[in-house]
């Protein structure tokens, strides 16, 4: 690497370049960061948790995690407008579960860094 003095000039440049090259755009981060805000709730992890294992109604949700439907339901509106939950109605009920894969797996990879 090219060492320069620090001041204007960058100290590593071809290192600069490199990763400027790659940097996602600020709309990218931008939605990166409000995904990670949803994750930021503990009511919400909780409900991740809970849908990683099976999918479930919000009485059985609100029943296993000791909450009221009613607070149950505002939380997973807002994992449903993040993309992290979906819905399905059979007959009277409404069933929830995660989107898909990803979802679990961000879950997983923060419990295992956070369990070391």
């Amino acid at each position: 690497m090219e060492e320069h003095i620090c001041g204007n000039t960058p100290i590593h440049k071809d290192l600069i370049e490199k990763i400027s090259s790659v940097m996602p755009d600020e709309s990218a981060l931008y939605e990166a960061a409000e995904l990670l805000k949803v994750f930021g709730d503990p009511t919400r992890i909780r409900i991740i948790f809970v849908l990683c294992q099976s999918e479930m109604c919000v009485c059985d949700i609100a029943k296993v995690l000791g909450m009221t439907q009613s607070a149950i339901s505002h939380q997973l509106r807002v994992l449903k407008q993040a993309r992290l939950v979906s819905s399905r109605r059979e007959g009277k009920t409404i069933f929830y579960s995660l989107c898909d894969d990803h979802v679990q797996t961000i879950f997983y990879h923060a419990m295992e860094h956070v369990m070391e």
